[in-house]
């Protein structure tokens, strides 16, 4: 069993990065169209260079083709803005629906004086 352990890497790691080349975006693809490098994939992919090459220089790594590197909630500034705008809609829900119960016991008030008459 011990003597298939190379080949199933081999295999799992060709099969990995011809996933990842297929699954990967256009423009995250570096150097060479994605169809060069699903062809390189495949063809060196039993003696890894093509694997192996697709995984060090074919895919741009760390987010930057989507505009920067990733921040966290509490230090990303546009989502600590989008808070805001969601707190100012919800402080004026929140009047309306106080000034509508206000209404209301008003309402009520003025019913049970009118019963009670």
């Amino acid at each position: 069993m011990l003597r298939y352990l190379p080949f199933l890497l081999v295999l799992a790691l060709w099969i990995y990065a011809f996933i990842d080349c297929l699954n990967t975006p256009e423009a995250e693809v570096k150097g060479l169209p994605k169809v060069v490098w699903i062809i390189i994939v495949l063809l060196f992919g039993e003696v890894l260079i093509g694997p192996v090459a697709w995984l060090a220089a074919g895919k741009v790594r760390g987010g930057s083709a989507r505009g920067g590197r990733w921040t966290a909630p509490d230090d990303n500034p546009a989502f600590l803005a989008s808070l805001g705008e969601g707190t100012k809609k919800d402080e004026a829900l929140l009047k309306d629906w106080e000034a509508d119960l206000r209404r209301r016991e008003e309402e009520l008030k003025r019913r049970e004086r009118g019963d009670e008459a």
